[in-house]
């Protein structure tokens, strides 16, 4: 009798084995498939970046009326930085600003073609 127990045991433990094996197979072949369709996404957003001439939202200021890489340059007010952007110093760009260029400078949006709404004057 004891026998036969152990011979069912074994029996059991064979099917039981049999069975995480196939529960084993079938898990790494859902893992390769996922990291294959992983790989193959990330190859094809690879091969399209080189012809992405636009900025994503993670590359956008999240306000862009505040610390614009303009308004920090206006509010350093060094004149090295002014010089290398705008081709004259900072008391220049004041006197052009105060000798009546200020109302163009503030109020003229900057033409843009390509834009919705633009209209070209």
């Amino acid at each position: 009798m004891d026998d036969s127990f152990a011979v069912q045991q074994l029996l059991l433990d064979k099917d039981e084995a049999e069975h995480f094996d196939d529960d084993e197979r079938l898990m790494v072949l859902a893992a390769a498939i996922i990291a294959g369709s992983e790989v193959s996404q990330q190859e094809r957003i690879d091969t399209r970046h080189p012809h992405r001439l636009y900025l994503c939202r993670p590359q956008l200021l999240p306000n862009p009326r505040i610390n614009t890489p303009w308004k920090v340059l206006y509010d350093s007010q060094h004149d090295r930085a002014f010089i290398t952007t705008m081709g004259v110093d900072v008391l220049t760009f004041s006197s052009l600003l105060t000798a009546g260029f200020a109302q163009a400078w503030y109020e003229t949006p900057i033409p843009r073609a390509g834009l919705i709404g633009y209209i070209e004057t």
